[in-house]
């Protein structure tokens, strides 16, 4: 009996490799994705001006950024176990989105760097921070960088695009 629990666990992880940034993506598109975490980020620096959207969309994003956070943090911890199928040759700049050279021939460097910078919790911290601000008007602003984890998450979202269009394989 024990052992079925094992074998059944096992078929799980591997069908489940991928399947939050799936998920992810199925509700949020690269671009729309990009474009919300950007304009709440704009808001909640701003502070002049609240985020005019249905706070039910905006806190369904905050939710799906966590998750998404979370499976990146199991990405970036198995940077050793997977490998992404090779990149095709570039035929434009913008195809890259905001990855260098390297991170785009390896995508998995982007989730192992972005968490050796920041916690999981400090990502919490940083998403819960930028959805409350960028929801109404105030006099003083968030006190962290925000600069850094915005950039980390908006590559982030770009090599995690990249896997699931390559494909990924164990070593």
């Amino acid at each position: 009996m024990k052992n079925k629990k094992t074998a059944v666990g096992s078929v799980r992880k591997k069908r489940r490799k991928l399947q939050c940034i799936k998920t992810f993506f199925q509700i949020h598109d690269l671009v729309t994705a990009k474009q919300m975490l950007s304009s709440i980020m704009q808001y909640a620096v701003n502070g002049k001006d609240w985020l005019k959207k249905d706070p039910s969309v905006i806190l369904q994003f905050h939710q799906s950024l966590r998750i998404f956070i979370r499976e990146g943090y199991m990405i970036g911890k198995k940077t050793k176990k997977w490998q992404v199928n090779a990149a095709p040759e570039i035929s434009s700049p913008m195809m890259k989105g905001s990855l260098s050279d390297k991170e785009y021939e390896n995508p998995v460097l982007v989730f192992n760097r972005a968490f050796k910078e920041y916690s999981i919790k400090e990502y919490d911290y940083f998403i819960s921070g930028i959805v409350y601000f960028s929801q109404e008007m105030y006099r003083h602003g968030p006190e962290s960088n925000l600069v850094r984890p915005y950039i980390h998450l908006s590559k982030m979202l770009d090599a995690a695009y990249l896997m699931l269009e390559r494909g990924v394989k164990k070593k």
